[in-house]
């Protein structure tokens, strides 16, 4: 094969991969990204990439998956525990993300990037890692709003309780202004489970 040929049949091979990708300004369908983290090898890649910056090894990313799916660390693990991982992640796992457009998958230099289409899948990353938190602590995103609630129910029916006993505080407040108290407590509680 000449030069001119290998050349031309890169030049292709790019513009293939160029039609495939989705812009980085375009949205996903819902059904794209779904299928892309359906897999808990491909999520955990994603998470990976979202603590770095910049270009990383392929080969540090598989280590990483493997000492996540072993529930060990990278020093810890066995050639074994490594290789399972690193073959799916080469052969489909990031060449799948790679044609998504969501990372920039180099398989000849062994590099990995995050693209900036990649920021459509971390809300569904992060909704995951509350939910795996979640599981672990009982509450969700590490925060259990459910109290918050239930203490700011609980202090407002004792603020209602006290205006109508007439307490010396309570007293003075008047039915107006007790009622924008309690709901400025449940909107703060709800502004603050949303912000954060």
């Amino acid at each position: 094969m000449s030069s001119t040929e290998t050349v031309t049949e890169e030049r292709n091979r790019g513009e293939d991969r160029e039609a495939d990708i989705v812009s980085d300004d375009e949205e996903l369908p819902v059904d794209e990204i779904f299928h892309i983290l359906q897999n808990e090898r491909r999520r955990m890649v994603l998470e990976y990439l979202q603590e770095t910056d910049g270009s990383v090894r392929m080969r540090d990313v598989a280590e990483q998956v493997a000492a996540w799916e072993n529930e060990t660390t990278v020093q810890e693990l066995t050639s074994d525990q490594r290789q399972r991982v690193y073959i799916p992640l080469y052969q489909s796992h990031l060449p799948k993300l790679d044609k998504a457009g969501i990372i920039d998958y180099q398989q000849n230099r062994g590099v990995v990037e995050r693209r900036p289409l990649a920021r459509q899948l971390d809300y569904y990353l992060n909704a995951d890692s509350n939910t795996n938190s979640a599981a672990a602590t009982g509450k969700e995103g590490g925060t259990d709003w459910d109290d918050y609630y239930i203490g700011a129910a609980g202090a407002g029916a004792v603020l209602l309780l006290g205006a109508i006993f007439e307490l010396p505080l309570l007293s003075i407040i008047t039915g107006i202004g007790l009622s924008a108290l309690i709901l400025l407590m449940f909107t703060t509680l709800t502004i603050g489970q949303y912000v954060r």
